[in-house]
């Protein structure tokens, strides 16, 4: 897929993700980039515009995901799209239907029919391994692979929406592949860390912040499988341009104890008043991204994931 001036389009082009991957498409010199931002002029995007190359080559256009005609204007004229937004709900959910599973459905769906219709190449959806792992059917102990799908019925019963939503979505996604021959190819990353490019905290950051508070003596020792958000949005790339990738592909780097995690982190900043005390959690759910790697795939080691996510936490005084 080389090209000169290729159009794309990235969803949510404001958040966690799609912001790196908005930095990796301007990098390459090759795209022009279009995302879509509830506000192109609120503040929480002004990171993307003072990007290398954003002055000539990032438009940052008005969309609403649940209203076809916005999302279908944004994508018009497009070569690729990547559709990396969908709704992280920040505590319990009061009507889930409306807040978190409708829309990413809902949003999806409309990603795809304006894909559809204009034509698009090739379309890059961001899933989750919370599509994957939820199935208390699965043997213990296997390793998680992409034939592996979460179990609606049981994610419903525990009330893990974000779960029920991401499973909805990307099977949705396929269906609708399947029906109209539209190319579609899913990315499930584990936990993403790594640096911010804004000081807009995400909800898999507050996961590690909380380790340096000190408001916990003790925590669950659970195995935390993770990536980088710069390996994800080298993923999503990877995963438009090469011709042969197809279908769904785990992207997942580093399975880790928080034990394991927090005595990295006291070796690079001792200061911080870490927990203490460890309580052993049985759940050592491990992913496979053998098929990712087959595609050219590499990711950074953790300790530099972790240094330069700290790091991104000091500058923007997240850890003051």
């Amino acid at each position: 897929m080389e090209a000169v001036g290729k159009s794309v389009c990235v969803t949510g082009a404001g958040g966690f993700i799609a912001s790196w991957l908005v930095k990796l498409l301007l990098c390459r010199g090759q795209y022009k980039v279009r995302g879509t931002v509830r506000d192109p002029g609120a503040s929480k995007n002004a990171h993307l515009k003072v990007l290398e190359g954003a002055g000539e080559r990032l438009q940052l256009v008005k969309a609403d995901l649940l209203d076809y005609s916005s999302v279908a204007s944004a994508i018009a004229g497009c070569e690729g799209v990547f559709h990396v937004a969908s709704p992280v709900p920040s505590g319990r959910s009061s009507n889930p239907e409306v807040e978190v599973i409708g829309p990413a459905v809902t949003g999806t769906t409309n990603v795809l029919k304006a894909c559809y219709e204009a034509k698009v190449g090739r379309v890059v959806v961001v899933s989750s391994c919370a599509a994957v792992y939820a199935n208390p059917n699965y043997p213990k102990g296997k390793v998680f692979d992409e034939d592996c799908w979460s179990d609606e019925a049981y994610c419903r019963k525990n009330e893990d929406w974000y779960f029920v939503s991401k499973t909805l979505a990307e099977r949705e996604a396929f269906a609708y592949a399947a029906k109209t021959g539209l190319d579609v190819v899913t990315i499930c990353p584990s936990l993403v860390f790594g640096p911010l490019m804004q000081p807009t905290v995400n909800s898999s950051s507050k996961i590690i912040l909380k380790y340096f508070t000190g408001d916990r003596e003790t925590v669950e020792n659970i195995l935390r499988n993770m990536v980088d958000v710069r390996d994800v949005a080298d993923a999503l790339l990877l995963a438009y341009e090469k011709p042969e990738a197809s279908g769904r592909y785990i992207c997942s780097s580093h399975a880790i104890k928080v034990a394991d995690m927090i005595n990295i982190l006291k070796t690079l900043y001792p200061s911080y008043p870490y927990p203490k005390n460890f309580v052993e959690d049985d759940d050592n759910s491990v992913y496979s991204s053998e098929k990712l790697q087959k595609l050219g795939w590499s990711f950074k080691p953790i300790e530099e994931s972790l240094r330069d996510t700290v790091e991104s936490y000091k500058a923007f005084g997240i850890l003051n």
